[in-house]
């Protein structure tokens, strides 16, 4: 298993787009597009040349998970794209706690202070995830920063860095 930074390829994009639909319309029942994230289309532009990342976790050269870090500002960035295949969640691989440590070092040492994402709400695997990780849930209305995502009565959270 090795955590990549994403470069373009064609076969790695397709494999994204087939974990992202997975975990967020067979897994979750969401009903949520490919035409309402077209980001997933334009990574490089989107996230890698905004001084933001994307990775994707490789098995065999398969993806398998993913994870994105977009700047809002110089201090503010969102995660976002987190997913992660059943079998590779939890003890013993925690490829989930891998990406998740990627992306928290990328942004500690990009000196951002604050990480912002949303999650919907039935996602209560989500949830429990980013409470064990210090963030904690605020209501929409606070949230002062805008991005685009796809809202499926979804949770806000956040988490101030050190």
């Amino acid at each position: 298993m090795e955590i990549v930074k994403y470069k373009e390829n064609s076969q790695h994009l397709a494999e994204l787009v087939d974990l992202i639909n997975y975990c967020q319309n067979i897994e979750a029942g969401l009903d949520i597009k490919m035409a309402e994230q077209s980001d997933v289309f334009n990574i490089k532009s989107y996230y890698q040349d905004n001084n933001g990342e994307f990775w994707i976790a490789l098995k065999e050269n398969r993806v398998v998970g993913s994870i994105a870090l977009l700047p809002i500002n110089n201090e503010v960035v969102v995660l976002k794209k987190f997913f992660t295949y059943p079998e590779f969640r939890g003890y013993p691989i925690r490829l989930g706690a891998q990406l998740f440590e990627t992306f928290l070092q990328y942004a500690l040492n990009a000196d951002f202070n604050r990480i912002v994402l949303d999650t919907p709400e039935n996602e209560k695997r989500s949830h429990f995830f980013y409470e064990k990780n210090g963030f904690r849930q605020i209501d929409k209305e606070r949230l002062d920063i805008s991005y685009p995502f796809p809202d499926r009565d979804s949770r806000i959270y956040e988490k101030y860095l050190p």
